[in-house]
């Protein structure tokens, strides 16, 4: 088929919804994976209204067999998988201080976060390398990838991992002309972070971040899409900062 097909994990929400509706939006059929049956996946009318040909997979990344029906799904329907965007993950059910963070909060994180997508990306470049296709794997991190938040360890230490997966892949995928990016989000409004609004609207408002505004999903999305049209031909192993300034050290 003409049309470019995407794999957008964690679609339903936040960062992915917007990633996934920019893509729909120029044309890709997206293949949809969250944790939400059929039914309570209601903003696929959405996503469809703008691109009809695109699916949704009922998919926890941490399972791998959720892994599988993922993929398979999306090449049964399409025969290819151009871009697979890596943007679910979770951030600790309860903050605490990594002096009494729990090994079973440590464990939840990485076995999404960082191993289910490590996985998910080989299977799906696997099956990218033998159908001949696949252009570029996206994988969201975050600002916290390198900075210390001792308060949720667990989450810095999953995205830093993240970042070297990012690496690995792009080393190994070049050869097959699959480009791998790293897109590093700063402070996002979603409801992942509507429960530190007061915080971080006081340290913004206090010159956090050159360009003193929230960011949108829209913002992430954006990137994705700069990508999924081939404006970065000669980069892999590239980390993309949407974070208003964030990493700019300054005095």
């Amino acid at each position: 088929m003409d049309q470019s097909v995407a794999i957008v994990t964690g679609a339903s929400r936040g960062i992915g919804h917007g990633i996934a509706l920019a893509l729909a939006r120029e044309g890709i059929a997206v293949v949809c994976a969250d944790r939400h049956t059929d039914e309570e996946a209601t903003y696929m009318e959405e996503i469809r209204a703008l691109s009809p040909a695109s699916l949704h997979v009922r998919a926890d990344i941490a399972s791998e067999s959720d892994r599988k029906q993922l993929v398979d799904t999306a090449f049964a329907a399409f025969g290819k998988v151009d871009f697979l965007v890596n943007n679910a993950g979770v951030a600790p059910i309860e903050r605490k201080d990594i002096l009494e963070m729990s090994e079973e909060s440590m464990d939840r994180l990485l076995s999404i976060n960082l191993k289910g997508t490590f996985f998910l990306t080989q299977y799906c470049a696997k099956e990218m390398v033998a159908h001949g296709c696949g252009q570029a794997v996206v994988n969201v991190t975050s600002m916290s990838a390198y900075t210390s938040s001792t308060s949720r360890g667990e989450y810095c230490i999953s995205k830093a991992g993240l970042s070297m997966v990012t690496t690995l892949f792009a080393d190994r995928l070049a050869e097959y002309g699959i480009r791998v990016y790293e897109i590093r989000p700063g402070i996002i409004k979603t409801d992942m972070t509507e429960k530190v609004t007061a915080k971080y609207d006081a340290l913004i408002e206090g010159g956090l971040l050159p360009i003193r505004r929230w960011g949108e999903p829209d913002d992430i999305a954006r990137a994705v899409v700069a990508i999924t049209k081939g404006y970065l031909p000669y980069s892999t192993g590239e980390v993309i900062n949407v974070d208003g300034g964030f990493h700019i050290q300054r005095l």
